[in-house]
């Protein structure tokens, strides 16, 4: 490429003389070997020309071979990379093939000794049965003699059951006529029970109207009592104030007898009372009988409560 940039430097160089030899009128025409100098250097360029071509050509396959073999490259690292994975995995199960391999030597080992111990257990157990067997040959001799003595008591027992048979046959038509017997029993005991069931029932509702007037008796004879009480109460309250008021207007008529009816009406009008109240002033003097009258007031009311509380019991 640098030849060809220089060769078409001088080219260009050689048109420009050549163009200004042409143009100056005192300057003869161009000598020949100029000519012969710029064919040269013509066949210099188509021959460098060509070689360029074909340098890009012989540069274009480089680079497809290149390519080729870059991809090659991959595909070769890809599976070399397989390779190694497969690798890695194959001494995964080599080494897991060792371990189970040590592991049935192991077992192969266990399994062994176990073989030899059953075969102790069979030599034993073949031991076992011979006299296994020998014990049972003599029980079945045994067995035999019992299955003789069985029989017969066998046939004996059957003969005794045919005998029972019979007595239960006679048994059952007994039964039979018993049964027969029980249901007339069994009537007869209805119709009489289903009499006296008529009759305890009206004797019940007879016994509940009687019930009935006794509790109307009963409520009678509490209102009675209660209202026995109360008046008995109040009657005695009212005595006993009676009794109270004229033990009070004796000893007032006692008191009052020295005074006169003006002193009296006097007394009343300085303490601006009645003189009514002015009795009751006066009476007002005796504690110990109040005392005692509200005593019995308090016994009176104990007597009532006792007496509604003995009604109101059953």
């Amino acid at each position: 490429q640098q030849e060809k940039e220089d060769l078409q430097e001088k080219l260009k160089l050689r048109e420009h003389l050549s163009e200004t030899a042409g143009k100056s009128e005192a300057t003869p025409a161009p000598s020949k070997n100029i000519d012969l100098q710029m064919k040269q250097l013509q066949c210099k360029l188509k021959n460098s020309s060509t070689e360029i071509t074909k340098q890009w050509t012989t540069i274009k396959s480089l680079k497809k071979q290149v390519q080729e073999k870059e991809e090659r490259i991959w595909e070769l690292q890809a599976k070399i990379s397989q390779l190694e994975r497969s690798l890695t995995m194959k001494r995964h199960l080599i080494d897991d093939l060792r371990s189970h391999l040590k592991a049935n030597q192991e077992n192969e080992k266990t399994s062994n000794e176990t073989l030899e111990s059953l075969e102790r257990k069979m030599k034993a157990l073949a031991e076992d049965k011979k006299t296994s067997i020998d014990s049972l040959k003599q029980r079945f001799n045994v067995a035999m003699k019992e299955k003789s003595q069985y029989e017969q008591m066998y046939h004996k027992a059957k003969d005794e059951l045919e005998k029972k048979d019979l007595k239960l046959t006679k048994l059952e038509s007994k039964m039979i006529e018993t049964e027969c017997a029980m249901i007339d029993l069994e009537t007869a005991a209805s119709q009489q029970l289903h009499g006296l069931a008529r009759q305890s029932a009206q004797a019940l509702e007879t016994l509940q109207k009687e019930l009935r007037l006794t509790r109307d008796k009963v409520e009678e004879f509490k209102t009675f009592v209660k209202t026995l009480t109360r008046e008995l109460h109040r009657s005695i309250e009212e005595l006993r104030i009676k009794i109270k008021l004229a033990k009070k207007k004796g000893q007032m008529k006692a008191c009052t007898k020295g005074l006169s009816q003006g002193s009296l009406q006097l007394a009343a009008s300085i303490l601006n009372v009645s003189t009514t109240d002015l009795y009751e002033i006066l009476e007002e003097g005796d504690d110990e009988e109040t005392a005692k009258t509200k005593m019995e007031f308090e016994k009176d009311k104990e007597w009532l409560q006792h007496v509604q509380k003995l009604l109101e019991a059953e």
